[in-house]
């Protein structure tokens, strides 16, 4: 797939920009800065952890379970901050938190580089009469991912 590509192209200097800027951020800003959804740039950066690795298991599901896949959806109903509030997200290790998004994402981009062609019209069952293709779901986190590094970015930049 041509997009697998130019979204690796996207994801690995993200993460080259985001690494040192996320480990250079005081405390204070990761911890009590809070986004629209009352998330901390910590728990933003584990609910991109959740989600990196719920989508690493539905590309792997997708290419050998039968179509469409049933398989849970962690955000469905506000449950992603359930993940984010189990795990708890606030009180992790900071630098561990980087090191494991950064190196998810990159696990990520690996594994959709060798998704089969053949499969990118599986489906998943997302919700309720909802369902998306392992293609359309590869392509949309990338949208998702920056969207929530937008979230974090603002968060830095705010006075508040």
């Amino acid at each position: 797939m041509k997009e697998t590509s130019e979204i690796i192209t996207e994801i690995i200097p993200l993460i080259e920009e985001w690494e040192q800027k996320l480990a250079s951020l005081p405390n204070e800003t990761i911890t009590r800065r809070r986004n629209s959804q009352n998330r901390t740039i910590k728990q933003i950066l584990g609910h991109l952890i959740d989600s990196t690795s719920n989508n690493t298991h539905r590309i792997v599901h997708l290419q050998y379970q039968p179509t469409p896949l049933i398989f849970p959806n962690y955000a469905t109903f506000g449950n992603n901050d359930r993940w984010i509030a189990i795990q708890d997200y606030q009180n992790e290790d900071w630098m561990s938190m980087i090191q494991l998004w950064k190196y998810s994402l990159l696990h990520f981009c690996h594994i959709i580089n060798n998704v089969k062609e053949d499969k990118l019209e599986n489906e998943w069952i997302s919700g309720p009469d909802k369902t998306i293709t392992l293609k359309s779901m590869i392509i949309d986190f990338l949208r998702h991912l920056k969207l929530h590094m937008s979230e974090i970015n603002n968060l830095i930049n705010s006075k508040v």
